[in-house]
């Protein structure tokens, strides 16, 4: 995915803080129940951030938004389950494994990189999505511009769990990573001072930038390919392939487009040919 200029990063982002609010994709609390594979007779429990902008978000009004989200809700149609028979629950990144093991949710369509290491614990569907991690700082920032920047002992704060966390840890030995359960308190502490800089995927700091426009930048070149997948009970494949399916449908009809370009378009993110499924 080609970066785009920090201005026109700066614009989309205002963009995207008004359109967001006319985002949302109608959900449902249901009468519970995890759903299957796909009857349609129940509700069927789907794992998602909630504070993810653009991705995976939670409104005021209860009803959920972002590109995550509508991928996860044409999956669902596929499967046979209409949007009122959604049940929406927070996946946070460090316990997306547990929720699928444990059966509470059905899948995770969550920011959710694909790596061996999980495919050790879950299977996935897809990839749907692949980005690069970058970098977010505050707007006034001068002396971080990438990922050069981050050995001169600076406070990184990332999410426990995450991909982008592992990889800090194990390539910048000489930046101070701070972890916290969630992006937000992240953006929290980066708005406070009291880090330097955030790190993650760029479609996600696209979202965060836009709450807060003028706030903060995205600086730098993505440092890595990251393949969003949606995570399901490994060797569950039965359903894996009723997903890919799915996707490859979304894909092929243009709905996928659309969802990119509904969500995160405004941000300044060219909508990229969509990957090729896994095998």
């Amino acid at each position: 995915m080609s970066p785009k200029s920090l201005s026109a990063r700066v614009v989309g982002a205002l963009a995207l803080a008004a359109a967001l609010p006319f985002a949302a994709t109608a959900c449902g609390g249901g009468d519970g129940g995890g759903g299957g594979a796909g009857g349609g007779g129940d509700t069927i429990v789907i794992g998602t951030k909630f504070d993810q902008p653009g991705l995976g978000q939670k409104n005021p009004d209860g009803t959920m938004s972002g590109f995550d989200v509508d991928v996860a809700t044409y999956v669902a149609g596929e499967l046979g389950y209409t949007p009122d028979k959604i049940e929406w629950k927070e996946s946070p990144s460090a316990q997306r494994e547990n929720l699928i093991q444990n059966g509470q949710v059905t899948f995770i369509a969550a920011t959710y990189s694909i790596t061996d290491a999980r495919k050790e614990k879950v299977s996935f569907a897809g990839p749907y999505l692949i980005t690069g991690q970058s970098l977010l700082v505050r707007s006034d920032n001068t002396d971080i511009t990438g990922e050069a920047s981050l050995e001169n002992n600076k406070i990184l704060c990332s999410v426990s769990g995450s991909t982008p966390a592992q990889k800090i840890k194990d390539k910048y030995q000489g930046v101070q990573l701070q972890q916290y359960d969630t992006y937000s308190a992240c953006i929290d502490a980066l708005k406070n001072g009291a880090v330097d800089a955030v790190t993650t995927d760029e479609v996600i700091l696209a979202g965060y930038a836009a709450q807060s426009p003028g706030a903060f930048k995205i600086v730098g070149e993505p440092f890595s390919e990251e393949r969003y997948g949606i995570g399901l009970k490994k060797d569950d494949t039965e359903l894996r392939t009723k997903i890919n399916d799915a996707l490859k449908k979304m894909e092929e009809s243009g709905a996928w487009k659309e969802a990119f370009d509904k969500n995160l378009g405004p941000a300044g993110i060219t909508a990229p040919t969509p990957p090729p499924l896994d095998n």
